[in-house]
């Protein structure tokens, strides 16, 4: 080897090493960040800091000070009701000083405008909504010397339930309105069979009910053929025992029931049929013995599928204790933890 060689080849060889040395310091560097992010989060509220901006892993790091002890009543869409049921209990787990209350308003019916009203009125300290705030609502507050604040947590879709006999591909968006406003009455105006429509819906405190008017009805009246039922589970089990019955929900409430068939959309007659549930449809007849119908997310995160909305939580902003519970469980809800039990229950995290 020739001495004015030997630089080169050394430089070479050391480049080498350090190439071999950075990829395994790279590579152990990403089993530790997997292992870090398949570890199960702690039951018990953790001294643990985050640093910078990233999102928070676990409820169990977030900032005991900032989670208040003692009941926070809350009230709102009852299309919350499969999150709540995965994400309150473990909060009472990680945190048992505090004590989630879902208040039913004595008088009108369960949703997100009548958990509005009894938070503008002080018996509540946040709302689970379906739907953004109205002007209306916002000037409310306005006149009552105090603010409210949203904050999105997650997305969902709404599905159209059937009865599982009724043979018909799908509909557009276009003749779902015309069903809901009295213009279409009779499955066969839209390939089905020669069956009188009877159309449900959930009252008009309900948040997915002024979402579906405002989006869908786009401003038009619903006809005085609907049927406006207290319940979605109340709602399902009418359109089990009527034949030509149609019904909208939140997805997650009726993807995976058994008793009603699940119908595509689509916007226009030119575009494809989208279907709420991933593909092949399971048969009502099949259900559950062959497994549930699952949501098609992957469409609900795109958009493709044809309706699609946010879910808020609301708070009022009166430097109070519900102010502090409202941020608290916004802040555990956008927790890696928290959009994870999201998605579990069946919606689309926000990020």
């Amino acid at each position: 080897m020739s001495p004015k060689n030997l630089p080169i080849k050394l430089v070479v060889t050391l480049l080498g090493i350090v190439a071999i040395c950075l990829g395994i310091g790279l590579w152990l560097k990403s089993k530790e960040i997997l292992t870090t992010q398949s570890k199960p989060c702690p039951d018990q509220a953790s001294n643990h800091k985050q640093n910078g901006t990233q999102p928070i892993p676990c409820f169990a790091y977030v900032d005991v000070d900032k989670i208040p002890s003692g009941t926070w009543v809350y009230s709102g869409s009852t299309s919350w009701v499969p999150i709540r049921r995965k994400v309150d209990p473990r909060i009472k787990q990680v945190f048992p000083k505090v004590n989630l209350t879902y208040y039913h308003h004595p008088t009108l019916p369960p949703g997100t405008e009548t958990g509005i009203k009894m938070l503008l009125d002080g018996q509540i300290s946040f709302v689970l909504s379906s739907r953004p705030i109205k002007k209306s609502e916002f000037q409310e507050a306005d006149d009552r010397r105090f603010k409210l604040k949203q904050v999105q947590v997650a997305s969902d879709a709404i599905a159209i339930a059937v009865h599982p006999d009724l043979t018909i591909k799908g509909l557009t968006t276009e003749q779902l309105k015309a069903i809901y406003t009295g213009k279409i009455t009779n499955w066969r105006q839209v390939g089905g069979p020669n069956l009188k429509i009877t159309p449900y819906s959930r009252p008009n405190e309900s948040g997915t009910t002024e979402f579906f008017r405002k989006t869908i009805l786009v401003g038009d009246d619903f006809s005085q053929k609907v049927s406006f039922i207290p319940t979605t589970t109340q709602a399902v089990r009418k359109v089990a025992e009527t034949k030509g019955a149609i019904y909208y929900a939140s997805a997650p409430e009726i993807v995976d029931q058994c008793k009603v068939k699940p119908l595509p959309l689509r916007i226009s007659k030119t575009d494809s049929f989208i279907t709420p549930y991933k593909p092949p449809l399971i048969p009502t007849e099949n259900c559950p013995q062959q497994g549930r119908n699952q949501l098609n997310s992957e469409a609900f995160k795109t958009k493709t599928y044809p309706i699609t909305r946010r879910l808020f939580v609301i708070i009022k902003q009166d430097g109070q204790g519900d102010e502090r519970a409202g941020e608290a469980y916004v802040n555990l809800l956008l927790t890696d933890e928290g959009q994870k039990l999201i998605e579990e229950a069946g919606y689309i995290p926000r990020r």
